[in-house]
């Protein structure tokens, strides 16, 4: 695009040592065009059910739409409504101007600097964009008008992007009451693009608006909710409608150390109350808790790979969440007790062949403690790949040496990218793949791995895990 200054290491994530660096070449080469398959995430199906779906514009593509990165911005003074985010409901102003978005970025690029966004990046634009200069205030016109070019052309469209990187499955996160019609367009045209179901919001029976949600969940159904049997037989109508999607999982999250089923006829009155606006933030940990028995138990019914997202205090900015709603990125880690908060749920299903359960935590103390032997235990425990914050290179390195070693490679669920746009899936594939290999060749280099179960672990954690954790070739 303009000066040849800027570049990828060709050797970034690896290793110093020659040795191990030379190794982490060899394991890497072996992998890297490995097929991509994308089981969490949050790429719009918008813009894959559309043949001339285009991102916007450089800011939306980069800025607004990634709380990862917008997130960072704002911890540093810059208001979000100056990125271009509007407030919930439409009030207030915010920037319309793509370009002074934009301008905003580069300007403080810097902030990004020794950062996994920073690496993500960068990897984004040098490799897909072919950006040869670091993003500045000086040059922030210049390359928005080169990038919004480069964002009409056919080459980068988001189809053309999905066969170029070799994305062979991709899996978006959705609402309980997604009608699931962009997922149906985007596979019309051939490609692998399937939902994820995400009913939390239907058990936040505190909620000012659980019941708005609720009124929707009916009409999608056809028929009343007025009961908890009528709210579990609607909620297995939209799992059914998943799945006839092509869905491979569902999404849950919870904060709670103590999961535990309810009776029947104590969650029905929970239920009842709740319905008539009388229950309050225990009573929805509680229903909560209950309700992700009924997932595993229909999860053993329907196939669906159970995922489990735990350790992560959800919208910890109430300002934030009043002025934007949910989803700006204020997730904040808390400390979690998993021996005995899943102990109720994995004796349950944790021996059912039938059931699978993947699961991720932001409390890396659990990894080795309690995370890695509950999976080097139940048959159906996968250990999801580190998350939010500890998605990076030394995330990544921490989060294997703590669980291999307790619950082997077979045990792990490959990498889920959890990414907002294509260009930022395939950068942080990339890092993972980087990352696995060099910390294999670092095994083998110490004569703690074979070379020919190096390879072979090679090719599973880049691509085999994935397929097998969510059942994808069933």
């Amino acid at each position: 695009m303009a000066r040849d200054g800027w570049n990828l290491d060709p050797d970034r994530c690896f290793s110093p040592d020659p040795g191990v660096r030379a190794r982490a070449r060899e394991l890497h080469d072996a992998v890297k065009g490995l097929p991509i398959v994308s089981p969490h995430g949050h790429v719009d199906a918008r813009h894959l059910a559309d043949e001339g779906a285009r991102p916007a514009d450089p800011a939306t593509l980069f800025v607004t739409s990634d709380h990862y990165v917008f997130g960072r911005l704002y911890a540093h003074g810059v208001a979000h409504e100056d990125l271009g985010l509007v407030p919930a409901g439409g009030g207030g102003e915010a920037e319309r101007d793509p370009r002074a978005v934009w301008r905003r970025f580069c300007e403080r690029f810097d902030l990004f600097d020794g950062t996994p966004a920073g690496l993500w990046l960068k990897t984004a634009l040098v490799h897909v964009f072919g950006v040869r200069e670091r993003p500045s205030a000086e040059n922030a016109d210049r390359l928005f008008d080169a990038l919004a070019e480069a964002l009409s052309s056919p080459e980068l469209a988001p189809r053309e992007l999905m066969k170029r990187f070799g994305v062979e499955f991709l899996a978006t996160t959705d609402p309980a009451d997604a009608t699931l019609e962009e997922h149906r367009d985007a596979q019309d045209a051939g490609l692998r693009v399937v939902p994820t179901f995400r009913p939390d919001a239907l058990m936040q029976v505190a909620d000012p608006g659980w019941r708005d949600r609720l009124d929707r969940l009916a009409a999608l159904v056809g028929f009343e909710v007025d009961s908890l049997e009528a709210f579990v037989e609607a909620i297995a109508a939209r799992r059914r409608a998943f799945r006839e999607a092509g869905a491979a999982a569902s999404d849950h999250a919870t904060t709670s150390s103590s999961l535990e089923a309810m009776d029947n006829d104590s969650a029905a009155e929970l239920f009842a109350r709740a319905l008539q606006g009388q229950a309050d933030g225990a009573d929805a940990e509680r229903f909560h808790a209950h309700m992700l028995f009924e997932m595993a138990r229909m999860a053993t019914e329907d196939g669906l790979v159970m995922q489990l997202h735990l350790g992560s205090l959800r919208n910890h900015d109430l300002r934030l969440l009043d002025r934007f709603g949910p989803e700006m990125g204020a997730d904040v880690p808390v400390a979690m007790d998993l021996t005995r908060g899943l102990q109720s749920l994995l004796n349950a299903f944790g021996g059912d062949e039938r059931f699978r359960l993947v699961v991720y935590t932001l409390d890396e103390a659990t990894y080795s403690r309690e995370l890695a032997p509950l999976a080097g235990h139940y048959p159906a425990v996968r250990l999801g790949s580190p998350w939010w914050f500890h998605d990076s290179v030394h995330g990544i390195e921490r989060y294997l040496g703590a669980v291999v070693e307790i619950a082997g490679f077979a045990k792990l669920a490959g990498f889920v990218d959890d990414a907002r746009s294509l260009p930022m899936l395939y950068a942080r594939h990339d890092v993972w793949r980087r990352t696995t290999c060099d910390w294999l060749a670092r095994l083998e280099v110490r004569g703690l791995l074979d070379a020919d179960a190096s390879e072979r672990w090679a090719r599973w954690l880049a691509h085999g895990a994935a397929v097998d954790a969510f059942r994808l070739a069933d």
